[in-house]
């Protein structure tokens, strides 16, 4: 009965020596939390306590400090950044050094250089003729008899037979050699009626045998013969298109630019044109037009070069590579390529601060040229960001709950916890 009663005073005094360590612990991590932030309010230097959080679950904001649901001491955000960087990580110096982290910085830069793009040869269509029947007649004749034939101005092209041309010919026969006031006046509008009808008096001889006109029509420029409509023996009717002559002193080259890049050319564009088929040299020219139309499947914008070719060099056809030299831009803020880490929509970048710190900043990018890429929103001039090594320091931002915090204005506990599962394969993807 005696060693029963001593056991059970001596339990009663461990639950005792028990609770009153307790009491004592929590009051004073509570007085510790509470002479904090009296020390954060009562010195005028120090930065305003946005809110307290658990460092274990920076998403859950509290109004006043203590110790968090889970048992955790919370700690102040600060206003302004100033007070702990909890959202940046520290690494060792030696592992940075061991492991090749080298940063750049971020700086204006112009980047414009030349725009390259792919194109095509065509004809200028300024320069096309058409030949057409203006009567309706039988093709007697054919001195073109295959397309792509080249012909000199003036050549003979055809001879048609037209029965209907026959009194306007007769007519302006009769007049030639008349010498009164009176017959001049007609023989004018005799020749007045055979312009009206294409022809001249040089262009038809009347056939002794059956008194038919039989039409040589001539070419009237030179050129290639781009297209042949009509074979001997075919009767044709007035307007109808029998060939058209092109030529080739100057050609036309349509390249085919992104929405992007198309913004940043227009009409007067310096360009150049090199093709396989003259090798080591460059065909120098301007943009003549940019086109309206956008090709709806590929999303490119087509542009027009005109460029001289007395020597016939280039042919409607071929293929043609087209760098671009666009006027130089205003300097932009810029970083290398390789310092963006890409996941999903988002793009941020991990900045070099002070102390052996690196925070990951979320950015907006713009254009890329010459390895760097715009920087839109997010950074500012002089900063630092890390051009290799990122997988380490992402990673690391991951595992302490940089990423959370970065993403946190829409991030919930379970989504910060998907965020932090991104950060790991980033590395793998650079």
């Amino acid at each position: 009965m005696k060693h029963a009663t001593t056991l059970t005073l001596a339990t009663a005094a461990l639950l005792l020596a028990a609770a009153l360590a307790y009491w004592a612990g929590h009051r004073n991590a509570t007085t510790a939390a509470g002479d904090h932030a009296a020390t954060v309010a009562g010195n005028s230097s120090a930065a305003m306590v946005l809110y307290w959080y658990d460092p274990m679950l920076p998403d859950q904001h509290f109004d006043k400090p203590g110790l968090s649901p889970m048992g955790m001491q919370m700690v102040p955000k600060y206003a302004g950044g100033d007070g702990p960087a909890e959202d940046a990580v520290r690494i060792d110096p030696a592992t940075l050094q061991n492991l090749g982290v080298r940063t750049a910085p971020v700086r204006p830069r112009v980047l414009d250089g030349e725009i390259q793009a792919p194109g095509t040869v065509t004809w200028d269509l300024r320069k096309a003729v058409t030949v057409s029947a203006r009567v309706d007649a039988v093709i007697q004749q054919l001195d073109v008899r295959a397309p792509y034939t080249t012909v000199s101005a003036g050549a003979p092209l055809a001879e048609l037979l037209a029965p209907a041309w026959n009194s306007a010919l007769a007519e302006a026969e009769a007049l030639r050699h008349v010498r009164s006031a009176d017959a001049k006046a007609l023989q004018g509008a005799a020749q007045q009626r055979l312009r009206v009808l294409g022809l001249s008096s040089a262009d038809a001889h009347a056939s002794s045998s059956d008194g038919q006109a039989t039409i040589t029509l001539h070419a009237p420029q030179g050129g290639v013969v781009t297209t042949l409509d009509v074979r001997e023996g075919q009767r044709v009717s007035a307007g109808q298109t029998l060939m058209t002559i092109n030529r080739l002193d100057t050609v036309w080259v349509e390249a085919a630019l992104p929405q992007a890049l198309a913004g940043r050319v227009r009409a007067g564009t310096p360009v150049g044109v090199s093709t396989d088929a003259q090798p080591g040299r460059r065909f120098a020219g301007q943009i003549e037009t940019v086109l309206p139309d956008i090709d709806t499947a590929t999303r490119t914008q087509r542009v027009r070069i005109v460029l001289p070719n007395p020597d016939g060099a280039l042919s409607p056809g071929m293929f043609a590579r087209i760098d671009f030299t666009p006027a130089p831009d205003q300097p932009v803020l810029a970083v290398p390529d390789e310092a963006l880490v890409t996941v999903g929509d988002r793009t941020r970048v991990i900045v070099a601060e002070r102390d052996g710190r690196f925070r990951p900043t979320p950015v907006r990018t713009g254009r890329s040229s010459q390895g760097y890429t715009e920087i839109t929103q997010g950074l500012q001039a002089d900063q630092r960001v890390v051009a290799s090594g990122q997988f380490l320091i992402d990673s690391e931002a991951s595992l302490s709950g940089a990423l959370e915090r970065l993403d946190s204005g829409d991030a919930t506990p379970a989504k910060a916890a998907s965020s932090s599962m991104d950060g790991m394969p980033m590395g793998d993807q650079r």
